[in-house]
């Protein structure tokens, strides 16, 4: 697995949102992208951090960002976790991983004792250039946007 790193750019990418909408990085050239990947709608920690994201969105805003939370749920699942919390911003229902592997945060993960294949819970800030200006893959997912803010 290769995480993109800050200074990458990186490469352009086309998803579905949960209604069904392509979404791809061009559409917010020249604009500051923040893309969550999180392992699974409607589960503890991503409620958690979305939802963290969802209170401080004018925050982010007022500091020029956009948001795109990304995991591979299907549409109707990503649909129902933005419905249920009133997400202000879209979730891309990756379900094929092309977004989460042109990331790399696919990869080996361990939990209670057991390994599998999952998400590694990653955000990426990019700027208006395309290029990656900071990665957190320690996210705090009850206060996510301080550790954007800061």
């Amino acid at each position: 697995m290769q995480t993109l790193k800050v200074g990458d750019k990186v490469p352009q990418f086309v998803a579905k949102d949960q209604d069904g909408n392509s979404v791809s990085l061009a559409d917010y050239k020249g604009k500051k992208l923040i893309v969550f990947f999180y392992p699974a709608a409607n589960t503890p920690g991503c409620t958690a951090e979305a939802c963290n994201l969802r209170d401080n969105y004018a925050a982010l805003q007022a500091q020029g960002y956009h948001l795109l939370g990304v995991s591979a749920d299907s549409q109707k699942k990503q649909a129902s976790f933005k419905d249920k919390f009133n997400f202000p911003f879209p979730l891309l229902a990756d379900e094929d991983r092309s977004v989460i592997e042109t990331f790399g945060v696919w990869g080996p993960k361990k939990f209670m004792g057991r390994e599998y294949d999952g998400i590694h819970r990653t955000t990426f800030v990019i700027d208006g250039e395309g290029k990656i200006s900071k990665v957190i893959d320690q996210v705090k997912t009850k206060d996510h946007a301080a550790q954007l803010l800061d």
